[in-house]
């Protein structure tokens, strides 16, 4: 087995990450891991207790050389405690190539940030063992819904080219005011870009060629004493919305845009601190179907979740 061959086993659910050196110089490996991640504090301690590895799997120290080209092994620690989310994913599909969940709200779907035992990636290692697991697609993590993975490596690229040629067919529902004067169905179309601060975590509506387009369908009027989070006095509707394209926070930019903030969004139209999760007030939006044509045996594939909108505090 070569040095780059070699792969750390998961801990605790959760696969190893890697990271090379560029730039520098760096007078030690302790001094590059401290400027690539200068938000996690605990370099030494993990250096110290041998849980960052070489590309052979050997334990590195503090005071390694590290020039540029080092490839480093570790696994991601979340910078607190994390929160258990009480809801359960529930199984739609699994064969050797595909699994599909269906995926309760609140639960992200991949490590990241403050987020790392609490994704829907990591869950599915734990009970499943299947450590090749690759999301073909995002949902945010206050969305629910149909969230598909391939299995196995050697068909990522068939899977995922479905999604960058936008080969699958989306349909969403969500819970939002109503508007009377809603062109049935309308097409909404937006340039939504993306802010230079990485701390700002809202897309923008920006003037130019639209970049994003959704068709809004509103299906019916929704009693606001059924919707947690529901605002006072609130006139509500069911959307069913079909993007065409797949820009980050696309529906919740341009629902917001549209005067039709999703209810209990923490993001749209204001962005809200940063605080411990409501589990009673779910975002109302739902990935709700997935249609493809299998790219490796010609196959229709149709996926439904078994959520309904308002999802109950059992993610249900």
């Amino acid at each position: 087995m070569t040095p780059e061959a070699f792969r750390p086993a998961p801990r605790a659910g959760l696969n190893a990450s890697q990271v090379r050196a560029g730039g520098g110089p760096y007078r030690d490996v302790l001094a590059f891991l401290q400027a690539r991640f200068p938000q996690a504090l605990d370099w030494p301690q993990r250096l110290l207790a041998g849980e960052v590895l070489d590309a052979a799997g050997r334990p590195v120290h503090a005071q390694s050389p590290c020039p540029p080209g080092t490839l480093l092994w570790y696994w991601r620690q979340p910078p607190q405690p994390e929160a258990r989310v009480p809801f359960e994913l529930t199984l739609l599909h699994q064969c050797e190539r595909l699994l599909v969940v269906d995926k309760p709200p609140f639960l992200a779907v991949s490590p990241a940030g403050r987020h790392v035992q609490e994704t829907v990636l990591v869950r599915l290692q734990q009970q499943l063992g299947l450590h090749d697991l690759t999301p073909l697609h995002r949902l945010d993590r206050d969305t629910a819904g149909v969230l598909a993975f391939c299995v196995q490596p050697a068909h990522r690229d068939a899977y995922q080219a479905l999604w960058r040629e936008r080969r699958v067919h989306k349909v969403y529902e969500a819970i939002a005011p109503w508007r009377e004067d809603l062109t049935q169905p309308f097409t909404a179309r937006h340039r939504l870009v993306e802010p230079k601060d990485a701390r700002f975590h809202q897309m923008q509506v920006a003037a130019g060629e639209p970049n994003s387009e959704t068709e809004v369908a509103r299906l019916q009027e929704i009693d606001p004493a059924l919707v947690p989070g529901a605002p006072a006095g609130a006139r509500l509707g069911l959307y069913r919305l079909t993007p065409q394209t797949g820009r980050k926070h696309q529906l919740r930019a341009q629902m917001a845009a549209l005067g039709l903030p999703i209810v209990n969004d923490r993001v749209y139209p204001v962005l809200q601190p940063e605080g411990p999760d409501d589990f009673g007030r779910p975002l109302m939006l739902l990935a709700r179907a997935l249609r493809f044509v299998d790219p490796l045996d010609g196959r229709e594939q149709g996926f439904e979740s078994g959520h309904a909108l308002p999802l109950g505090r059992n993610g249900d």
